[in-house]
């Protein structure tokens, strides 16, 4: 039996799994998105964050998920660093939307949505994707992202929309200024994660009038400009994954019953789902 590695790489964290026969070996990373890394960079991170946990061991097939993998050259330029430290592994490499479905739908029809620091959606038949919906990135789009939702925090909090209640919650959650957050969103690295990591805001204040506005506005705008421009919306399962969607699951099948969807799996991550899509 083959020795496979499995990795499924969003824009904040990487998981990944070894499975050796039965055993099955959790590792996590940092996210390795080839928008944000170039290939010495990615393969520092593969030498320095994944390799201690298995040092006697090769896998025979890697499966390569990630953000940004859609991509031709961005593929190219990850299957070649992943080649340099897996030099005897056949390498695989795919988007994380591919991964998303696969997870999700294993071999059936139906809707998969990744809703996590960005957010993607498709419909995939069983076999591939059938339909994309662009995903325009965090400055475009992302809508119902952490990094979406994390923006809206922040608009609120500049331009002084929250009550005093919620700007004085803010000021001792943060203890940040406008200058810093200005400072992180434009000339910092990563400001997509930077402004995910304000959608704990939204967390720790559910019921607020606010809040709850935030969510499901950010919400709305996935299901308008993505989930409702597939016909097969209306007779397949809408499936999501993702650390957003999960923590939110409660909106979103709130969404779903009020636009009479069918809503299907809600999952934190995929990655129990490529075990069993890769052990079948």
């Amino acid at each position: 039996m083959s020795i496979k590695l499995i990795a499924d790489s969003g824009s904040s964290k990487t998981e990944w799994c070894l499975l050796n026969g039965k055993r099955k070996s959790h590792f996590q990373t940092q996210g390795l998105s080839p928008y944000f890394l170039d290939k010495a960079q990615i393969v520092a991170i593969l030498h320095a964050e994944l390799l201690p946990h298995m040092p006697k061991t090769t896998p025979d097939e890697l499966f390569f998920y990630g953000t940004g993998c859609s991509n031709p050259a961005n593929v190219k330029m990850m299957k070649s660093a992943l080649k340099d430290v897996f030099t005897q592994s056949k390498i695989m490499v795919d988007h994380d939307l591919i991964g998303a479905a696969k997870a999700l739908c294993g071999h059936e029809k139906g809707i998969a949505c990744i809703l996590g620091t960005g957010s993607n959606s498709c419909y995939f038949n069983g076999k591939k994707i059938v339909k994309n919906s662009p995903g325009l990135g965090y400055v475009l789009g992302d809508e119902g992202s952490g990094t979406y939702l994390g923006k809206k925090v922040i608009q609120y909090y500049l331009y002084q929309t929250f009550d005093a209640d919620l700007m004085y919650r803010f000021d001792t959650k943060f203890k940040t200024n406008i200058s810093e957050i200005l400072e992180n969103v434009y000339k910092q690295p990563l400001p997509n994660r930077y402004l995910a990591g304000f959608t704990s805001f939204l967390i720790e204040n559910r019921g607020h009038y606010m809040i709850e506005n935030i969510i499901e506005d950010g919400f709305n705008d996935f299901f308008f400009n993505h989930i409702y421009k597939y016909r097969e919306s209306w007779t397949m399962p809408i499936n999501f994954v993702g650390s957003v969607a999960y923590g939110f699951k409660d909106v979103i099948a709130s969404l779903c019953e009020s636009y009479e969807l069918q809503l299907g799996k809600v999952i934190k991550n995929p990655m129990e789902g490529l075990i069993k899509y890769h052990n079948d």
